[in-house]
């Protein structure tokens, strides 16, 4: 995992949420209200008017941004962006560890970890912030939207390093659990060994001929009903990698809106979760030296009810 670059507070935390960032490209805008408006067309002129006039585009000195100001390749400015209309995620987050280093959650599907897009209070990361007060904190893995389970943030830049080292180095073990289709030609326990590259779509990733890049060990945990419960260890973090990988073995994950049929945008149905969860995470602490397990206690029936 790369390290976290340091934000400069120019602009504090507001009601969870931190300033974005842009640099100023070289162009011909006069102003850099007018780069603003080119460079993010999905903002209205007149809301980076707004936000200009109550002093919410500063620069990298904390100098608030004018209407007229002149434009200047190079220049960092923060600014708070905001989401109209935000679908709200009726599931909540459950608090599974928290002390001074490191808080570890319960992240229930259909909830980003980080905001971009049409997410950003509807987040994990400024839920979070928002429910515990700690502006600082950076989650230190990924977990994709539609995955619920656990989740570890760092609290402190400080020690945000020894923990990232952990991820880096292949040194935190991680178990899923996932319900899929029985195949029962699919000898199982095996190691999934693959090259994942992206696909023709951009939301998408495929197996592609190549060395392998991706490693998942894949058990049988049950089966019932015409469904299997799995067991999937990713030694590797490609993005993606559990879904591809049982979608290529013809056990695509129940409820899966991208594998192996690309659904719609938007046609997120909260009944019908993809039935993927973080069930663990471990580790050695890097600062203790004590052995941490965190386990999710989020129910994952075989059928949809």
């Amino acid at each position: 995992m790369r390290p976290v670059a340091t934000v400069p507070k120019v602009l504090p935390t507001r009601d969870g949420v931190g300033a974005s960032c842009v640099v100023l490209l070289a162009g011909p805008w006069p102003t850099i209200a007018g780069f603003l408006v080119q460079r993010f067309p999905a903002v209205s002129p007149a809301t980076w008017a707004a936000r200009i006039d109550a002093g919410e585009v500063v620069d990298e000195h904390g100098v608030a941004v004018t209407a007229q100001r002149p434009h200047q390749p190079g220049l960092r400015l923060y600014y708070y962006r905001s989401v109209d209309d935000e679908v709200r995620i009726p599931f909540e987050e459950t608090l599974l560890f928290q002390d001074a280093f490191l808080v570890v959650v319960d992240k229930p599907h259909f909830l980003s970890v980080t905001p971009g897009g049409n997410h950003l209070q509807e987040t994990l990361l400024v839920r979070l912030k928002r429910r515990l007060g700690l502006d600082d904190l950076v989650p230190l893995h990924r977990l994709d939207r539609e995955t619920a389970g656990v989740i570890a943030f760092s609290v402190q830049p400080a020690t945000r390093g020894a923990y990232a080292q952990l991820f880096a180095q292949r040194e935190v073990v991680k178990h899923y659990e996932a319900i899929v289709p029985w195949r029962g030609d699919v000898a199982l326990p095996l190691t999934r060994h693959s090259r994942i590259g992206p696909d023709a779509h951009f939301m998408r990733m495929a197996e592609v001929l190549g060395v392998p890049n991706a490693e998942t060990r894949i058990e049988l945990l049950g089966v019932q009903g015409g469904r299997a419960r799995l067991r999937l260890s990713p030694l590797t973090g490609r993005k993606h990698q559990l879904r591809v990988q049982c979608a290529a073995l013809g056990m695509p994950i129940v409820n899966d809106a991208i594998y192996p049929t690309l659904r719609a945008h938007g046609s997120d149905d909260f009944a019908q979760p993809l039935r993927l969860i973080a069930r663990s995470l471990s580790f050695r602490d890097p600062l203790s030296g004590a052995p941490r397990q965190f386990v999710s206690p989020r129910a994952q029936p075989f059928d949809d009810a």
